[in-house]
């Protein structure tokens, strides 16, 4: 077994791991923002954040030995909030529950190696097109969270009023936070965050809105209350029994699908960019780094979060040199401090963190430049995955559809070879959660 880390500059190691910090440190903030609006505490989702990152991180580090962050996902924690909770109704305790069902399911797949039978059966068109969807639906929401875009009886969504100033905020906050990212500023959305959050402040002081910072009477900062304890309310809140429902099942689905293409696509992707292949050509210690995805993903059930998962965004620390795991262990070591400045950043507005979930899903379309568009009997099937899941406001019919039409029409055309027998299966598991309801 090998032990310590491949041999490397520790300084730039170090580099590496606070540019992979700046670059991910966003989460601590978004995370608690999505998540609260399923009924979770800000504050004890913001530990649980914290915790999973750094915890997971660390794990990262040390036993897969890759230059990888582990936090909470993006998409997963959208489905968490927006599908499972709002959509579906289901108690934020029970979709807890179903997010460490998840995780272990996660983790028997990557124990007897099902995983790689499960990559060979998903069509690669199908994962592009889910990936970009779920880009897609995380901006839909940052233009709703900002309520740039609202109901129009009309037209069923519009545009809102550009002479609302929330709305002025927001944009000034997105097109600040692009050219920051475009010019490639360290640390540029968390950098957005803070500044739409101090142009927002005379808003809330002047006009009281509540959507805007407010340092009135009902002030979550002071001088002498920036810092507070860790709150570990939801540590151990998640429902293990009521979340094994059967109605459940195509939820915990749904994660296990989205973190496990969410982990392969960043493990191959940053393998490639930084050459890290192991000598049968496959991503660095890829069984260990799906083993600590999977953790990560239980322990957020446990901890009181959406599932983690390994960050693409690592990509920039390893721009910067950052090869072996002790960039991973520095980047998630950064979290800890934020542990105690839950009052702070909770009074960071939904204007402050939509222009970063409008961009987080710019990031997240490259995936659909490798589906072959002429090919339609590929393309159909992956644009009904990637326009359902923002128009349906759902990653599981996003999914559902998608998989339902490739098998379809490749039957139809008679190309057998592109439906395997476990494909059918996960096809009739679609079709029972359609008929379940979800």
């Amino acid at each position: 077994m090998q032990t310590g880390f491949p041999a490397s500059n520790t300084r730039t190691e170090v580099l590496a791991g606070v540019s992979t910090f700046l670059a991910t440190m966003y989460i601590i903030v978004v995370n608690p923002a999505i998540l609260s609006q399923a009924g979770l505490p800000f504050s004890g989702v913001l530990t649980a954040t914290v915790l999973l990152s750094f915890g997971c991180s660390l794990l990262m580090g040390l036993y897969a030995r890759n230059p990888l962050v582990v936090a909470p996902g993006m998409g997963l924690n959208a489905f968490f909030t927006f599908t499972a909770v709002k959509g579906l109704g289901i108690r934020p305790e029970v979709a807890l529950g179903a997010v460490f069902w998840a995780g272990v399911l996660f983790l028997i797949l990557s124990v007897f190696n099902v995983r790689s039978a499960l990559v060979r059966i998903i069509p690669k068109p199908l994962r592009y097109a889910v990936s970009a969807g779920i880009g897609l639906f995380i901006t839909l929401i940052g233009f709703e969270n900002a309520k740039f875009i609202v109901a129009n009886p009309a037209t069923l969504v519009g545009i809102a009023s550009l002479h609302d100033p929330i709305i002025l905020t927001f944009l000034f906050g997105l097109l600040l936070t692009a050219i920051l990212v475009v010019r490639n500023v360290p640390g540029a959305i968390i950098i957005g965050i803070a500044l739409t959050t101090l142009v927002a402040w005379p808003i809330g002081r002047w006009w009281g809105d509540a959507s805007a910072v407010n340092f009135g009477q009902k002030t979550l900062v002071n001088f002498q209350g920036i810092v507070s304890a860790p709150d570990f309310g939801l540590l151990g809140k998640l429902d293990l029994v009521n979340s094994l429902q059967w109605s459940l099942w195509p939820v915990i689905f749904a994660f296990v699908f989205t973190d496990l293409f969410d982990s392969l696509s960043t493990f191959v992707g940053v393998a490639e960019a930084a050459n890290l292949y192991d000598e049968d050509g496959n991503p660095r210690n890829l069984n260990r780094s799906l083993t600590v995805d999977a953790v990560a993903t239980t322990a957020a059930g446990l901890l009181g979060t959406s599932p983690g998962t390994a960050y693409i965004e690592s990509a920039v620390g390893i721009a910067q040199g950052g090869r072996t795991g002790l960039t991973a262990i520095v980047a998630g070591s950064l979290f800890l401090p934020f542990l105690f400045l839950s009052p702070l950043l909770a009074v960071i507005p939904g204007i402050a963190t939509a222009p970063a979930l409008v961009l987080v899903g710019a990031f997240m379309m490259k995936p659909v430049t490798k589906i072959n568009w002429s090919q339609l009997d590929d393309a159909l099937p992956a644009f009904l995955a990637l326009v359902l899941i923002p128009f349906s406001y759902s990653i599981t019919q996003g999914i559902i559809w998608g998989f339902l039409t490739w098998t379809v029409v490749k039957l139809a055309l008679g190309k057998t070879q592109d439906v395997p027998v476990g494909l059918l299966l996960v096809d009739l598991f679609c079709v029972l959660a359609l008929f379940s309801g979800h």
